[in-house]
C-alpha cells in the first residue's frame, strides 16, 4: 500500500482512520490475530520510510502502531472486528459483509454501526450521571487541577463504557461470576463470610448467594441480567425476582443488569426494598473497586510544602 495516497495527519504519518481498510484486509487473512502483531503488520503494510516507520511518541510507543491499534479498537466497538480472547482479535460477520461490499472502511462508516452507536449513548449517559457533582473552580490552581481531573475523568469513561461492551459480549454464566467477585469486593461478603453462584440449571430464579458472615445469619441473593442496552428490565422481572426472595425468606436482594430499567420496575423494586445496579453504575463500580480492571498509570500533583519554609 502506499501511504501517499492516505490522509496524512500529525508527524507525517497517516491518521488513526486512514488505516481501516488495511485492518480489515489484512485481519481477514487469519483466523485470528494477536491485537500487537495486528498493529505491526498494519504498519509494515504501509511501507513507510524507516525514519517514519520507526518514529515514536515521549513514551517511546511506536506511534504509527497507535494509530493501527486505534483503528482496530475502534472497529471492534463498531463490531466489525471481535475479541475472540484476550488480546486477539478476527473479523467479524459485520466485517466480512463490508470486506465483500468493497465499501471503503472509514470513520463514518464505523461511527455509523448500531453498536457503535450504542457505545456513544452510553457514554453519553455516563458523562450526563456526573454533570450534577461538578463543583465550580474557585482559582487559577483549582481549574487547573479541575481541568486536569475531567481529562482523567473522561479517558475512564471511555474505558467504562468499553468494559460494559465487553460485558455484554461474555456469556451469562461469566457474568454471574462477575456479578458476585464485585459485590464481596464491594465488603458484602464481610471478612468471614462466603459467596457463590448458584446452579444454572436450578437457580429458582436466584443467581448469587453471599452470605454477610461465617453462621450465614445475614444473606444477600443476588439476580443478574445480562441484557444489551435496548433490552430495558421491565416490572415482571423485579415481581419474579421477589418472589425467588419469598421463598427463601429473604429480606435483602440486588438485582444487576447490563441495561438499564423501566420507571415502573424502579418504583416497584422500591416497594420490595431490592437494590437495583444498571449497566453504567454496574461499570462505574468496577473501576472503583478495580473488578475487571488494573491501574494503568497513577499521577502525581505537587504543591509546595509551606510548613517545610517557616520551621
Amino acid at each position: 500500500m502506499d501511504y501517499h495516497q492516505l490522509k496524512i495527519g500529525k508527524h507525517g504519518l497517516p491518521t488513526w482512520d486512514a488505516l481501516g481498510p488495511s485492518v480489515l484486509a489484512l485481519v481477514a487473512t487469519k483466523p485470528e490475530w494477536h491485537g500487537r502483531k495486528l498493529n505491526e503488520a498494519v504498519a509494515d503494510d504501509l511501507q513507510l520510510p524507516a525514519d517514519l516507520r520507526q518514529l515514536t511518541y515521549p513514551n517511546q510507543q511506536n506511534i504509527i502502531e497507535n494509530r493501527a491499534g486505534w483503528a482496530v479498537s475502534e472497529m471492534t466497538t463498531a463490531g466489525i472486528l471481535r475479541r475472540t480472547r484476550r488480546g486477539y482479535y478476527a473479523i467479524s460477520k459485520l466485517g466480512q459483509q463490508i470486506a465483500q461490499s468493497g465499501v471503503p472502511v472509514t470513520r463514518e462508516l464505523m461511527h455509523q454501526q448500531p453498536l457503535y452507536i450504542q457505545h456513544e449513548r452510553d457514554l453519553a449517559e455516563r458523562r450526563q450521571r456526573k454533570q450534577d457533582t461538578v463543583v465550580p473552580e474557585t482559582d487559577d490552581e483549582a481549574a487547573t487541577i479541575d481541568q486536569l481531573t475531567q481529562q482523567v475523568n473522561a479517558y475512564n469513561d471511555e474505558v467504562a463504557t468499553n468494559l460494559l461492551q465487553r460485558i455484554r459480549e461474555a456469556e451469562p454464566a461469566f457474568f454471574e461470576n462477575l456479578v458476585v467477585k464485585l459485590l464481596s469486593a464491594m465488603g458484602y461478603k464481610g471478612p468471614n463470610g462466603s459467596s457463590w453462584v448458584t446452579q444454572l440449571s436450578n437457580d429458582g430464579g436466584i443467581d448469587g448467594v453471599i452470605n454477610q458472615d461465617a453462621l450465614g445469619t445475614s444473606t444477600v441473593y443476588v439476580q443478574a441480567k445480562r441484557y444489551e442496552e435496548a433490552n430495558t428490565v421491565q416490572r415482571p422481572a423485579i415481581d419474579s425476582f421477589y418472589g425467588a426472595l419469598s421463598r427463601y425468606h429473604a429480606d435483602r436482594g440486588v438485582f444487576i443488569t447490563t441495561s438499564s430499567f423501566s420507571a415502573k420496575a424502579i418504583e416497584t423494586a422500591k416497594s420490595f426494598s431490592i437494590v437495583l445496579v444498571d449497566g453504567i453504575q454496574l461499570t462505574e463500580l468496577m473501576l472503583q473497586y478495580h473488578v475487571g480492571v488494573q491501574v494503568k498509570q497513577q499521577l502525581e500533583i505537587f504543591e509546595i510544602d509551606q510548613d517545610f519554609f517557616e520551621d
